[in-house]
């Protein structure tokens, strides 16, 4: 379970149901496609962003929205003629009863992605995580419901507070990728004011000052979100709750890893190793007993 890029998906994991890992396979396919319309590559902002609406575009037909406004069969061809990915999401989305909202949130994230490049504050970020990492753990929840396990909003809120702190561990890891290679920055904008760290300071990769405390905060708060979100893995049965524990003890220990560089990421990027594993299984069955 890296915690990095569009992997927060189980795409291959042995501990999901046999069943499911061909529905995931193609959430993954969709999503990771969508996500390197708007990362990868060197297309323009509008390629980009053109890209996204074929694929929203090809949303809309599988249901239309009320009111939604559908291009035309040839414009919408020309956006996109991945006919093979949508004819399988198609299947999945009414066999699994999957909701499409939660698949357009992740295109709207990913086109707020190529014109977003800085958050003026947390809330701010939190929202863009809500529509970027929260709707991955709604769409499994759904796919586990077809399995037998019941989902209450308890539990969907649960699965937001995992999502979304994954994605924002996700951010801690790659600062200095995300600027030098996006000139992205999701530290918020406040916080960065109120540690008195400047983006010339990220640029050169500059621990001094008030940047490890500024990431101290930054770690605690998403370290309490993961805690938050924690007990629904142990109230998920099975090889499910399993691999559920297992992706929150890996987000934690990379969190672990982030205190052990004593912050510097910009040198040392915090990553899961082979000799990782077996704690990160033992801390996820013992979740199971606490």
């Amino acid at each position: 379970m890296p915690v990095d890029h569009y992997e927060n998906f189980p795409v291959a994991s042995l501990l999901l149901p046999a069943a499911l890992r061909p529905p995931v396979a193609v959430l993954y396919r969709f999503a990771r496609n969508a996500d390197d319309f708007a990362d990868e590559g060197e297309r323009s902002p509008a390629e980009r962003l053109a890209l996204l609406e074929g694929y929203r575009q090809q949303l809309l037909r599988l249901a239309p929205a009320p009111g939604a406004q559908l291009e035309g069969a040839a414009q919408a061809e020309a956006f996109t003629t991945d006919r093979a990915l949508f004819t399988a999401l198609g299947r999945i989305v009414e066999q699994h009863q999957l909701p499409l909202p939660a698949l357009h949130d992740l295109l709207d994230a990913f086109s707020q992605d190529v014109t977003t490049a800085r958050y003026p504050d947390f809330p701010t970020l939190l929202h863009y995580c809500q529509r970027s990492a929260a709707p991955v753990g709604r769409l499994m929840l759904q796919l586990f419901q077809h399995t037998g396990i019941g989902i209450d909003d308890r539990s969907l809120q649960r699965s937001d507070d995992i999502c979304c702190a994954l994605q924002l561990i996700n951010f801690w890891q790659d600062i200095a990728s995300d600027l030098q290679q996006r000139d992205r920055i999701y530290l918020p904008q406040d916080d960065l004011q109120r540690f008195g760290v400047s983006e010339a300071q990220l640029r050169a990769g500059d621990c001094s000052g008030g940047f490890r405390a500024l990431m101290a905060f930054q770690v605690e708060r998403s370290r309490q979100m993961m805690l938050a979100g924690a007990p629904l893995a142990p109230s998920l049965p099975g090889r499910i709750g399993l691999e559920i524990r297992s992706v929150v003890q890996g987000g934690l220990r990379i969190l672990e890893k982030i205190e052990q560089v004593d912050y510097d990421v910009f040198r040392q990027r915090p990553v899961l190793g082979a000799l990782d594993w077996p704690l990160l299984l033992w801390r996820a069955l013992r979740m199971a007993q606490e």
